[in-house]
């Protein structure tokens, strides 16, 4: 398959981002000849400083704004947090990924459709927060270009650089890029600074808050591979495969640059087994060009559901015989085909895709999940036979898509918002550009219920050049739009594949019968799902048992069976595959997340996750629900359900059968039966031969935890995470279904908790429990001057300052205020104070040799201008709850020069509440932990207490690891 001579790639994406480096490479001394060679891609997700701000009161948001000039105003004008010298030193340190959202508390004024959590336009103390981090540039570094990464940041953030106003991403969900090349300084400290806004939602559903993906430093030399700049496809012969590898260089030298590239296919155990090169290259200073080259892999491993086998290209580029870039991309060797009448082929095989739509949150971390637990939850979904997996409804991070490829799950990769406009393209761009290398994704989503547009002519319009647009990018590939309404107009009638959301929204087969060229996929069915272990509604609870056990509920059933029976559909995909936060929906508050997932948010399955199983696997299935702890219904008649891929399933009561039946196609079979405790066994057969048996039993009190670690080893690289079920079981050793003791965790060091879950959909427990930090400003300052440099009547607590000047710094320049002292006093506020509260006073020069006293208590004597250190703890017995008196004395500060802006903040005081002891209730005899391993090799000891029950212990090894390169800090 070819592309067109140069990409839409090189036209637009790097075009922008060129022309500006190229201007700023201009302006660079020519040190072309010392420039470092080779690239580095340093993780800058550790060691963030974080506060929040405030909407729109901006004595709150730190006075952020409210300089004589802003950074719209004159360059290099940032303040309040986004100036350089900000002083963060009383803010929480936080590492990435990192959702502030999660940490909120719920409340009924909250958003309903992101899960009555406190933030958003009711709450502008918790809609704005800030994030600010220190690192060094080497001087080495001058002449490389260097570039921070985002791989996605929720939302509308503002990045500064050494209080240098750089750019605004308004996307919650779009990887985006800055060049800061010129901004830095080299062989000295930077700062960051990040404003986080999230007061106007962007999705429907839970989304969090903050920088909740990974943070990259990219530095290359000024001859390279533009980001996202390589394309690899494949076309597969019988024994061989042509590899076409096209690769975007940019000069952002001031010289002509004379090259060659060296493109190395290595397979998955890093044997090269495909080579080319291209020589006697030369690009002018300010050019970007796309090269091409072809390569032949013998023999190759494709890429499968069942064997996903990955390859690397290794992009070189060498001049003089040096090499000065590799850019590596991992990719697959693969073939997808959507076709109208048969659905879809990979390698040339039919596969139906069963698929769930997923949004990306977990319980416990929100929307910052480590990397690891998107493999835990891509395995989970694998478990059941799912196949597919849809991006709901926006790009998703980076690591969900390696996980993907390793694991085999094929992937709907979606665009977050349809529109042809440049800021439209700019986000469909970064999208595809970033991802188009994954085997994973086989198609593109160009949209989601586009409800004002969809079905009319606006919509055709939009979604025609959206594709035009998006098949110039990536010819390899279909796209689709998840439409649900008006089938056979507007969207669905120039769209490459028909999306069908819910069946119940029009007739599939009128519109096939319409475009009989048109494939098309299921982009949303309903599971009829509801609260895990639930069997009858509980509605004041936020409790709901399946839909599929009301009478005329809907259904999963109804669905599978519906796309079964029509091979021209390439398959569908189920909303959801987990339950997410928001769309607490039909009952709102109290309950906070969905219940449309056929696993919970922990990831613990719902019956119907055996129904899929049954239908989409092979492995032998029999599944009895409910479970048989009915105490005060003895006597009356529980419906019982068996999913089975057996032909014929017998049940037991208490050794005493209640009938043998057939198993229908893609169904379950169920029974009335008289509750009575004891065993419901069932009995599975085929071909008149029983394959397997399963029982639920009538379990007795809560006696005992178990913790059950998914790895009882992972990697001691401060990344890794352990997913610990946490059971609460009888004195026999089952699980309690209707147990909810809350228990208690303790967590041996160096190793932390993430979060904690139970999947209760009401639940309104907190997921995380962390340091409280309180920040208290010193405010009121007034002065007064005195000749006197022993005596210091005037720090103690209730000395009169009724008849004091307001505090102010000198005016006039150079003219010291001989043999005299300048006294500053001022208050700050305290609540009452426990005996595990820190009270720690972080000062700032205000005069020099500064001597700081409080409520009349010497804490510093003799503080040089500006030293470092300036934070002190301060003892309990010499504060107050309420007023407290903070009084400076030393030199009054002179001007150097008319402009200079003494200092007048005399610091803050922070209060530290250490966190509360972690905690979760078990919902239904299940919880979850996350633990996060640290950067040394250790093995550490979870241990869950409760009152009555037996404790548990589990060890965890954290093995040694190799280290993510980082950027180093000061």
């Amino acid at each position: 398959m070819k592309l067109g001579k140069k990409s839409l790639f090189s036209i637009l994406f790097l075009g922008q981002v060129f022309l500006i480096s190229f201007v700023q490479a201009a302006a660079q001394p020519d040190n072309s000849n010392t420039i470092k060679p080779g690239r580095e891609r340093l993780s800058m997700d550790l060691g963030w400083r974080f506060a929040l701000g405030h909407a729109f009161d901006t004595e709150k948001d730190f006075n952020h704004g409210t300089g004589f000039f802003s950074y719209f105003t004159k360059t290099g004008y940032g303040d309040g947090p986004a100036a350089a010298d900000f002083d963060d030193r009383a803010w929480r340190t936080v590492n990435l990924p990192h959702d502030w959202a999660v940490e909120l508390p719920f409340d009924s004024k909250g958003g309903h459709s992101h899960g009555y959590k406190a933030i958003g336009r009711p709450f502008p103390e918790n809609s704005v927060g800030w994030y600010r981090k220190k690192f060094f540039i080497p001087k080495a570094d001058l002449g490389r270009r260097i570039v921070i990464e985002f791989d996605g940041v929720h939302r509308s953030s503002a990045l500064f650089v050494n209080s240098f106003y750089i750019g605004t991403e308004h996307s919650g969900y779009s990887s985006f890029q800055y060049d800061i090349t010129d901004y830095l300084n080299y062989g000295s400290d930077n700062v960051i600074a990040v404003r986080v806004d999230v007061t106007m939602e962007e999705g429907w559903f839970y989304e969090g808050a903050g920088i909740y993906r990974h943070v990259w430093l990219t530095k290359t030399p000024p001859l390279h591979v533009a980001q996202y700049g390589t394309f690899v496809f494949s076309e597969i012969g019988k024994k061989s495969a042509i590899i076409t590898a096209a690769t975007t260089v940019i000069n952002e030298g001031k010289k002509e640059a004379a090259f060659e590239i060296l493109q190395t296919i290595n397979n998955a155990a890093g044997k090269p087994v495909a080579k080319r090169k291209l020589k006697k290259l030369i690009l002018k200073p300010g050019e970007i060009k796309e090269y091409r080259c072809t390569m032949k892999v013998k023999n190759p491993n494709l890429w499968s559901l069942e064997s996903p086998s990955l390859y690397n290209l290794n992009t070189s580029l060498r001049s003089k015989k040096v090499t000065i870039d590799n850019y590596q991309t991992t990719f697959g060797i693969r073939s997808v085909r959507f076709d109208p009448n048969e659905g879809f082929f990979l390698n040339g095989k039919n596969v139906k895709l069963k698929g769930t739509n997923n949004h990306q949150d977990h319980a416990g971390v929100g929307v910052a999940l480590p990397d690891a637990l998107q493999e835990f939850r891509i395995a989970r979904l694998k478990s059941m036979g799912c196949n597919a997996y849809r991006c709901s409804h926006n790009p998703p991070t980076p690591e969900l898509l390696d996980a993907c490829d390793r694991l085999g799950m094929l992937v709907l990769d979606e665009n977050r918002l349809m529109g042809s406009s440049p800021e439209h393209f700019q986000q469909l761009e970064r999208l595809m550009l970033r991802d188009r290398n994954h085997p994973c994704v086989i198609a593109w989503s160009l949209g989601n219920e586009e409800w004002a547009i969809e079905g009319n002519i606006k919509g055709a319009r939009i979604a025609s050049t959206m594709q035009t647009f998006a098949r110039r990018l990536d010819p390899t590939r279909r796209f689709t739009v998840a439409i649900s309404g008006g089938w056979g107009s507007g969207i669905s009638t120039i769209i490459d594949v028909m999306g069908y959301n819910y069946i119940s929204h029009g007739s599939v087969d009128e519109h096939h019968k319409k475009f009989p060229n048109q494939p098309g996929i299921g982009t949303e069915e309903t599971t009829g799902s509801g609260t895990r272990g639930i069997y009858e509604d509980d509605k004041p609870n936020g409790h709901l048992a399946a839909m599929d056990r009301e009478p005329n509920g809907a259904s999963i059933e109804t669905g599978l069976k519906f796309y079964d029976a029509r091979p021209f559909i390439a398959g569908l995909f189920y909303w959801t595959g987990y339950d997410y936060r928001g769309e607490p929906n039909p009952l709102g508050w109290p309950q906070v997340t969905t219940q449309y997932g056929i696993l919970d948010t922990c990831g613990f399955p719902k019956d119907c996750f055996y129904y899929l199983k049954s239908c989409w696997t092979d492995e032998p299935v029999l599944h009895i629900s409910p479970h048989w702890n009915f105490k005060g219904k003895e006597g009356q008649p529980i419906s019982a359900w068996v999913y089975t891929n057996c032909e014929e399933v017998e049940l037991f009561l208490n050794d005493k059968s209640l009938g043998r039946k057939p198993v229908p196609k893609l169904s379950h079979v169920e029974w009335d039966a008289p509750y009575e405790p004891g065993i419901l066994l069932a009995r599975g057969y085929v071909k008149d031969k029983e394959v397997i048996t399963e029982k639920v039993e009538t379990t007795g009190e809560p006696a005992a935890i178990r913790l059950i670690p998914d790895r009882a080893s992972i990697k001691a690289d401060g990344r890794d995470v352990s997913v610990i079920t946490v059971q609460v079981e009888d004195d026999k050793g089952r699980v309690v279904p209707v147990a909810g003791n809350e228990i208690t965790f303790n967590l041996q060091r160096p190793a932390k908790i993430l979060g904690v879950g139970n999947g209760d959909p009401a639940s309104h427990e907190p997921d995380q429990f962390l340091n409280t930090i309180k920040i208290e400003k010193i405010s009121g300052l007034k002065m007064s001057f005195t000749t006197n440099k022993q005596d210091f009547p005037e720090a103690a607590y209730d000395f009169n300052d009724s008849i004091w000047a307001a505090f102010k710094q000198a005016e006039e320049v150079n003219k010291p205020m001989k043999d005299t002292l300048i006294i500053i006093r001022a208050s700050f506020q305290l609540p009452a104070i426990t005996d595990n509260t820190t009270i720690t006073l972080f000062t700032k020069s205000i005069c020099d040799n500064q001597t700081i006293y409080v409520n009349g208590h010497l804490i510093a004597a003799d503080i040089k201008r500006n030293a470092p250190n300036q934070d002190f703890k301060l003892a309990h017995n010499i504060l107050k709850a309420g007023k407290n008196i903070y009084t400076a004395i030393g030199t009054p500060f002179v001007k150097t020069q008319q402009w200079e802006n003494l200092n007048t903040n005399p610091g803050v005081v922070q209060i530290f509440i250490p966190a509360e002891t972690w905690k979760r209730k078990v919902f239904n005899g299940l919880a979850q932990i996350i633990v996060q391993s640290a950067q040394q090799p250790a093995e550490i000891t979870l241990t869950a207490t409760s009152p009555a029950l037996q404790p548990a212990t589990v060890n965890i090894k954290m093995l040694p690891a190799t280290l993510r390169p980082a950027v180093p800090e000061k």
